[in-house]
């Protein structure tokens, strides 16, 4: 049996905030935007780029809908980095995404598992832009 994780939940503030974070600042690709009624709705974006026919894995962004919920957002790992965005070219996306107005919390490093730097989502939420060593 093949498995993998095929998305994971994200809570956000606000969709449409979110989609605009992750597609136009990220360059995410849109997968599903679905009205689910009641305000609800059921959206996925995943990067760019994935091979053909190679499963991705997608973030679902769920919307809070309590104070439980939004006390989470932006904290969903504690404060550490949670979420860790593999590229070929960490320079290019790096770049990309400072003109687009992502905030970088360091410099890029150099570390033995390969070129690194910690950025945050919209919300504060910790990443890791990361080219693997080869």
């Amino acid at each position: 049996m093949q498995r993998h994780i095929a998305c994971f939940a994200l809570v956000v503030a606000d969709y449409d905030a979110a989609i605009d974070f992750y597609v136009r600042k990220l360059g995410f690709e849109l997968l599903e935007d679905t009205d689910m009624g009641d305000g609800k709705r059921w959206v996925r974006v995943a990067p760019r780029g994935a091979q053909t026919g190679a499963p991705q894995t997608a973030i679902l962004l769920a919307r809070a809908v309590d104070d439980e919920q939004r006390a989470a957002i932006g904290r969903q790992t504690g404060g550490r980095v949670g979420f860790f965005l593999h590229t070929d070219d960490f320079a290019r996306d790096h770049a990309s995404m400072l003109a687009n107005g992502v905030r970088f919390l360091e410099e890029p490093r150099h570390e033995p598992y390969g070129i690194v730097a910690v950025f945050e989502d919209l919300h504060g939420n910790r990443w890791d832009l990361l080219e693997p060593a080869a």
